[in-house]
């Protein structure tokens, strides 16, 4: 089977909900919280929590940064990656009008591929297909930050056309530790 990004689905949610249990997170920056947080959701009620994956018109409930603050919640989604099985989530966000975000969002574009499903080319291919969503938004670009050391992300990024933009420090809600901002013009 072809490599495919879905909208998730309580049917497919059973994998989701695996991962999580293994340890993987969709959340790079705060991992075990948000697969604890996700995990609780999930049992609290399935559907809600996969009605929640997907708000392009930002309904939901502000984002609680990891120093506990809140901020207003962007437009967008989560897309599951999907071999047959479960592999991994997208997750996509912007603010309409402008392809500027906000200093608090990591960027356009956050990725996760699930460990047992990472060298195979996964993440490459799924930012592949969602900047062919993202070319729909009428962006001139779209932002992704990674961590320094992150050479794996780095290599994803820059096989899609991205390029490094600068150095930055996150702010202080996610600590203030250095990242690295790339760029992909749609």
């Amino acid at each position: 089977m072809a490599l495919e990004l879905v909208t998730p689905t309580l049917e497919r949610l059973p994998g989701c909900q695996d991962a999580l249990t293994r340890g993987w997170s969709p959340d790079n920056v705060s991992p075990e919280r948000t697969a604890l947080l996700h995990l609780a959701l999930i049992a609290e009620d399935p559907a809600g929590f996969v009605a929640s994956l997907t708000d392009p018109d930002a309904k939901g409930a502000p984002i609680t940064m990891p120093d506990g603050t809140t901020r207003s919640r962007l437009p967008g989604y989560f897309l599951w990656v999907w071999d047959g099985e479960f592999c991994g989530s997208f997750s996509f966000r912007w603010q309409n009008g402008t392809s500027a975000l906000p200093d608090y969002c990591l960027g356009h574009i956050g990725y996760s591929i699930v460990p047992w499903k990472r060298q195979r080319g996964y993440a490459t291919a799924g930012l592949r297909l969602l900047l062919e969503q993202a070319r729909q938004r009428d962006l001139e670009y779209v932002e992704l930050t990674t961590d320094p050391e992150n050479l794996p992300s780095q290599k994803v990024i820059l096989a899609n056309g991205g390029h490094q933009v600068g150095r930055r420090s996150k702010i202080a809600a996610y600590g203030g530790v250095e990242e690295l901002l790339f760029r992909i013009a749609l």
